[in-house]
């Protein structure tokens, strides 16, 4: 699932970030500096005097805090991802002129570097974001490299083998970051779904049996007053068929609603798939379309809820009808795979389907069709589950579909 970043719940987590990032940048900076030139030189022969000399000097100070109302103004304008890089491009290039300015045309050993860069390298997996991880690691070592290369000093090169040592160290921690955040968003996709599934049951439990009801009042009356003119009126034949289609919506919301109780009994494939197409039949000789079936036969019994299965194959042999609306043709394969399960094949030659939509096709109410509902390929999904089997589509512009469904022959109860 992808976020955008102006989302105010980001905008907000960036900013806490940046702040607490701010707070430690300016604490370490200014704290490694008194420590440095102050307090180690009293008891080893390390440090400086007691203000930086030579290089920018007291300037470095100045320059490093006058980053900070300018980060301010940005955050509180409500682009705070914009900080993060603001304050590292700045502090390299504070430290490039400073150190340029103190060894170039000198003899002195290079001896420079801030604890601030070790903040940088190690707070960028916070942030969760690969592109500022890398110009992190990127940047510094560029700048030793740089430093290096302008004043002709092989002791820039200890500084960027431990930068590089540390990002390694980071860039473990980033992994881990984003695979946490993938596990949230994975968990939150499925309770979503599960939510949507739940106003569905919601609504089908309110609804379905008060829709059954009138419509087969509705279907009985129609059917008597085409017995009684069958010449009368060509419109009956079309108002039983909306009926049914309606009729068939319910029963797919109803299935959505009501607790699954399986009864797994053993049943024949060939005669479902033969049911199916017996069922179909009259659709695919209107449509123009011819059905090829191979069943790598006689194959075995297998457990499963008849009724439930052929309803999975009724909609898939419709679905691949309605796909080719100038005719084609339909294969059916049916076998037993090398891991022992049942394997159903229903390939069609139509229009295709895009790969985006392909993964949301068994989502609650998305569909392709002009006149679809969005429930049919929903339920069949949810009937494969139910018996513990898989459903995967694999689809070609404009060349057609294939469906393949996997089912285990026994259940394990």
């Amino acid at each position: 699932m992808k976020v955008s970043s102006n989302s105010p719940k980001l905008i907000f987590e960036e900013k806490k970030a940046i702040k607490l990032f701010l707070w430690l940048f300016y604490v370490l900076f200014f704290t490694y500096d008194i420590y440095f030139y102050n307090i180690l030189p009293k008891y080893t022969d390390y440090g400086g005097s007691k203000i930086p000399n030579g290089g920018l000097g007291i300037w470095i100070y100045i320059l490093i805090l006058c980053l900070l109302p300018v980060s301010i103004y940005y955050i509180k304008k409500g682009n705070p991802y914009f900080v993060k890089y603001f304050i590292l491009f700045s502090f390299i290039f504070i430290d490039v002129i400073d150190n340029i300015i103190k060894y170039f045309g000198t003899t002195t050993i290079f001896a420079s570097g801030n604890i601030v860069e070790l903040l940088f390298v190690f707070f960028s997996p916070v942030f969760v974001n690969k592109k500022y991880f890398w110009t992190v690691t990127l940047g510094i070592i560029g700048k030793y490299m740089l430093l290096g290369i302008v004043l002709h000093d092989p002791d820039v090169l200890p500084p960027i083998v431990i930068t590089v040592i540390l990002s390694a160290i980071a860039s473990i921690l980033l992994t881990r970051f984003f695979s946490y955040i993938n596990s949230l968003t994975s968990v939150y996709e499925e309770l979503h779904q599960k939510e949507k599934l739940v106003v569905i049951g919601q609504m089908a439990a309110a609804i379905g049996h008060e829709i059954r009801n009138p419509l087969s009042s509705l279907k009985g009356f129609t059917q008597l007053q085409q017995e009684r003119n069958p010449n009368g009126n060509n419109f009956y034949p079309i108002m039983i068929q909306e009926i049914d289609r309606i009729n068939s919506i319910v029963n797919d919301l109803m299935y959505l609603g009501k607790p699954r109780d399986i009864k797994f009994e053993k049943a024949s494939i060939e005669e479902i798939i033969a049911y199916t197409l017996s069922i179909t039949q009259q659709q695919v000789d209107r449509e123009g379309v011819t059905v090829e079936t191979i069943i790598a036969g006689p194959l075995p019994p297998i457990d499963c809820e008849e009724k439930q299965l052929k309803q999975v194959f009724i909609n898939l042999i419709k679905n691949a009808i309605e796909a080719m609306p100038n005719g084609g043709q339909i294969r059916i394969k049916v076998e037993v795979s090398a891991e022992g399960k049942l394997s159903i094949s229903i390939e069609d030659e139509g229009y295709g389907i895009s790969e985006e939509n392909i993964a949301n096709l068994v989502e609650p109410f998305f569909t392709t069709k002009k006149d679809g509902t969005g429930l049919g390929l929903m339920v069949t999904s949810q009937i494969i589950k139910d018996h513990n089997g898989e459903l995967k589509i694999d689809s070609n512009i404009g060349k057609g579909t294939k469906v393949h469904v996997t089912l285990p022959l026994t259940q394990k109860i």
